[in-house]
């Protein structure tokens, strides 16, 4: 255990974005600490197995180290393996798998870090989060069911079943193709008339050709409204339809913990998206010293924010609160 417990700056969460902020600490010859619930780069260690970044390799650089990758688009096993000799290059001040609970200013100012397992006191605290923690659930009957999941790893388990799919994004397309090809029957309820616009573009042919040909079956202007343990109910623009089903991968997308936002005292904005309010110049939100950086920015609006475009959070930051230590 680090003996040092009064930082410069804690950083909750050991994404790129987390990393990227020590980085910049380090630099600074700053005392911070990284506190992650999770695995290193823990979201991306829960993506699917084979899944494919859109961006390139050397968007998902951080600390100026290059990323070395073969294929156009780097997996998540590459990413993984970039992000792991990042920690041994700079040797991070990290605490994998302990859970900030809470986080509060006390009468002098200071910020007090309550985890799951010790107590850490800074004058300044980044929020890195992100937003693969809490599933856009369906909130209809029969969610709860075992075969029911909100997050696909790999389609395996799938095989030659009967496999509902809900949504049209990436990691719903993804799934689709994936579990097709393993020999699953595959299903999707897409809410729109159409595959999500934002859809990887080498991927959205192939979704739509495997459509258009049949292989995979789609309902369009739809909406699964039941769960049962061997059928689906879904309401269609033709009317109520029951499908035999054996699996439904729920892949409708995930949010920030924007309740842990709220009890810090960080505004959020009144309407649907939930914006967290923060200065976009310094990223300091509206409590002096705390700061936001990466996908939990955007609020709701979780496609906003990447590694690529929110590396530029962590000079930001670390530059704002350097100087206010210096005053």
């Amino acid at each position: 255990m680090d003996k040092i417990k009064m930082y410069d700056l804690i950083i909750i969460g050991g994404g790129p974005i987390g990393l990227a902020c020590a980085i910049e600490a380090q630099r600074k010859n700053l005392n911070y600490i990284i506190l992650e619930k999770g695995a290193l780069t823990n979201s991306i260690f829960n993506y699917p197995l084979y899944m494919t970044f859109f961006s390139t390799a050397e968007r998902l650089e951080i600390g100026g180290i290059p990323f070395n990758c073969l294929a156009p688009k780097p997996g998540r096993a590459e990413a993984l393996e970039y992000y792991r000799n990042i920690h041994r290059y700079f040797d991070f001040n990290i605490r994998l798998f302990e859970k900030a609970e809470k986080i509060e200013k006390d009468s002098t100012g200071i910020f007090q870090v309550k985890t799951d397992k010790n107590h850490y006191s800074a004058t300044n605290v980044v929020l890195a989060t992100g937003f693969y923690d809490i599933p856009l659930y369906l909130n209809i009957p029969g969610e709860n069911l075992p075969k029911v999941r909100h997050y696909y790893r790999e389609a395996h388990e799938y095989a030659f079943g009967k496999v509902l799919v809900v949504g049209a994004n990436n990691s719903s397309v993804d799934a689709a193709l994936e579990c097709y090809r393993k020999g699953a029957e595959v299903t999707m309820v897409i809410r729109k008339n159409e595959i999500n616009e934002r859809v990887k573009y080498w991927v959205r042919p192939d979704i739509e050709n495997r459509i258009n040909e049949g292989s995979v079956k789609v309902y369009f202007e739809s909406n699964i409204c039941e769960i049962r343990e061997n059928e689906v109910d879904i309401v269609t623009p033709k009317g109520k339809i029951t499908l035999e089903n054996d699996f439904v991968l729920a892949l409708t997308g995930y949010r920030p913990d924007l309740d842990f936002l709220q009890k810090i005292g960080i505004h959020l904005s009144d309407d649907e998206r939930k914006v967290p309010k923060y200065n976009p110049d310094t990223m300091e939100t509206n409590i002096h010293g705390l700061y936001l950086a990466g996908v939990v920015c955007g609020g709701m609006e979780t496609h906003k924010w990447f590694i690529e475009n929110s590396r530029v959070h962590a000079e930001m930051i670390v530059n704002h609160l350097t100087e206010n230590i210096k005053k």
